[in-house]
């Protein structure tokens, strides 16, 4: 989400930085721009630096640039991912205050009070950005000594001692003509070691055609680069002492991150994805959701009779949960539809129903045509979408973005999980506003959702354990998931991730409907994953594993860490297995594998399905790179679908 790249040192640094941004394309970007200092005064005031600045893509960037070129050996670019803001130029970065130019990668949580206060001094804004703020309290605070003897690292530290949020920033000043300022708190930063040269980077591929020799700055950190070195401290000015890496990746690896595929690396993303989506709309000590972009007041949430979800393939597995907990938490009735069902029936709404469209791309054509069929008839329309100004939200009352970042493997993940927190901070919104939830539940709840990112790190560490557990499977032609509760749109998931990646047939079911069909699959030959974390239907849902292994089918259970019970079913009478996944008959004193057991943390149940879906997307991934399938782009899907 979003691109920074920076320059200092002797050579024309526009073209090195729109090379940069090139790099970072693959992040997602709606527009883009350059702040150099130029050594001439601008339309901007009595300043060395100039800015040039362009909605869409970096070729509209280019084609400004030739009409009014910068020249200069320090300056700072971005790619900007609209979060507060239309795509515009004036909401484009960098952003100038005074004499300062600041390009922000993140979201300042307390931007609102702090552009209140700003305001109240008189402040004049030119944007709709949280970035523009700080650009304003930098310029404060090189101006707060009327001796003009501030140096704009600590104007940079004064500043940010003021926000809350997640910042990477990268910093000119007019006064300050060979140096750049960079800071990072929640948000990647990493500066490129040159010869007469520093660079800095929201992410490694924009500096390998300069350097390998980089540094990683860590959350708190300030450095100053100039182009015979960097100095490197914390927020509060102690000195920090770090050796430089050398980066052997490709630039394709480089984009990746290091790892193989994309959807590899989305998938181990997700834990900051879900902090970026919660990021400034949780109150934990009001118990309560900061939620005014959802459009419903009080008094419009409690005249709601019913929420309809509208979404199609991922999308839906999420809506499912909010079904779920819209259920559970608000006390309104919820459905689920598809959206290519909804467009071709006469379906129902009133202007007392919520129409909640989910959709990743928010370009959807089916949820969107759905979206409109339900807005002529009266009802309030909701986007989830992850793709700022994209059609669904344009055509809604409101929207609710997940931040889930740019996301490129065509097999969703991040997208999913980020839609499923923002599924449960809907439903907790309503139902406090509805008088359905009491604050202590609320707070239990939120509690519960900001440590998720924690627990899902800790599943995300056991990667290797489903690498092994996918090399058993990988010969498998079918699979049955199963799951309760919000462990069935899980199941639902883990299968449609198996099917679109793998080519592996796979069917995900309520656990409680196996008996009505399914089970008659059930043999030596069918792997069954089950969703059994310890929750309110884990007695019903064991049992439903006793009958598959009744059966004789090769269980895996996604289960609580520490679940004996589990471990025991599965080990019992086990044997080993041939290439093609069917167990053999045990050797007389052999000892009995290890069961296929997938382990979570335990967890509040409202959070479990954040836990639970990540072994499934692992398992899905690892047998598709097995067997050598194009796992970014799996054969006859599109990451949006925009054709019936």
């Amino acid at each position: 989400m979003c691109g920074i790249v920076g320059y200092v040192g002797l050579k024309e640094c526009a073209p090195i930085l729109v090379e940069g941004l090139r790099r970072l394309e693959y992040r997602g970007y709606d527009s883009a721009g350059l702040a150099l200092h130029t050594g001439r005064p601008s339309k901007l005031g009595q300043t060395s630096i100039e800015i040039v600045r362009a909605v869409g893509k970096l070729a509209n960037l280019e084609a400004a640039l030739k009409k009014s070129p910068l020249a200069g050996h320090t300056g700072i670019g971005h790619t900007r991912w609209a979060t507060h803001g239309r795509p515009s130029e004036a909401n484009a970065h960098p952003h100038v205050a005074g004499r300062v130019a600041v390009v922000h990668n993140g979201i300042i949580e307390n931007h609102v009070a702090l552009r209140r206060q700003l305001e109240a001094k008189g402040v004049r804004f030119s944007s709709d950005t949280d970035t523009e703020i700080v650009a304003h309290l930098i310029d404060q605070a090189l101006n707060a000594d009327a001796t003009g003897t501030v140096r704009l690292v600590d104007a940079v530290r004064t500043a940010l001692r003021q926000v809350r949020g997640a910042y990477g920033i990268a910093v000119l000043s007019g006064d300050a003509p060979d140096e750049i300022v960079v800071a990072k708190a929640d948000s990647p930063l990493v500066i490129g070691i040159g010869d007469g040269e520093m660079l800095c980077a929201s992410d490694i591929p924009a500096l390998l055609a300069h350097t390998r020799d980089v540094v990683f700055m860590h959350d708190g950190e300030v450095a100053v680069l100039r182009r015979d070195g960097v100095e490197l401290t914390t927020l509060e000015g102690a000195p920090v002492q770090r050796a430089a890496k050398r980066i052997d990746w490709s630039p394709t690896q480089a984009e990746k991150g290091g790892y193989k595929h994309f959807m590899l690396k989305e998938i181990h993303e997700q834990p900051r994805a879900v902090e970026d989506t919660l990021r400034g709309r949780v109150d934990l000590a009001e118990g309560d959701v900061v939620g005014e972009e959802i459009g419903v007041t009080a008094e419009v949430a409690k005249k709601i009779q019913r929420v309809c979800f509208v979404a199609c393939g991922t999308s839906a597995h999420a809506a499912m949960a909010g079904r779920y907990w819209v259920e559970q938490l608000a006390g309104i009735p919820a459905t689920v539809e598809i959206g290519s069902e909804v467009r071709y029936r006469n379906a129902v709404f009133g202007e007392n129903d919520l129409v909640v469209a989910v959709s990743q791309s928010g370009e959807t054509l089916d949820t969107l045509a759905a979206l409109k069929t339900a807005r002529s008839k009266g009802a309030h329309i909701l986007a989830v979408a992850n793709v700022f100004d994209s059609a669904i939200p344009r055509a809604s009352d409101a929207a609710l973005y997940t931040h889930a970042g740019p996301e490129i493997g065509v097999a969703s993940t991040k997208c999913f999980t980020t839609q499923l927190v923002a599924m449960l901070l809907l439903a907790v919104y309503l139902g406090r506003r509805r008088g359905a939830l009491p604050k202590a539940e609320a707070q239990r709840v939120l509690e519960a959702l900001t440590g998720a990112p924690h627990k899902m790190r800790e599943v995300l560490a056991k990667a290797e354990d489903v690498r092994h557990l996918a090399k058993r499977y990988m010969r498998t032609n079918h699979m049955l998931f199963l799951g309760r509760g919000t462990g069935y749109p899980i199941a639902l998931e883990g299968a449609l991730k198996l099917k679109e990646i793998s080519y592996i047939h796979a069917e995900g079911y309520a656990a409680g409907e196996m008996k009505h069909g399914p089970i008659a699959l059930i043999d030596e030959d069918m792997p069954v994953v089950v969703v059994v974390p310890r929750d309110a239907h884990y007695e019903k849902t064991f049992s439903n594993m006793q009958e598959v292994k009744a059966r004789e089918g090769q269980l895996i259970a996604v289960c609580t860490e520490g679940d004996m019970d589990v471990r025991a079913l599965l080990t019992v009478d086990a044997a080993p297995r041939s290439r093609d996944g069917v167990r053999g008959s045990m050797r007389p004193g052999a000892m009995a594998p290890e069961p296929d057991v997938l382990e979570v943390p335990d967890a509040a149940p409202e959070v479990l399905p954040l836990l639970t879906v990540l072994p499934l997307q692992l398992l899905a991934y690892y047998v598709a790179d097995l067997k050598g399938t194009d796992v970014d782009q799996p054969r006859n899907l599109a990451k949006t679908v925009t054709v019936e």
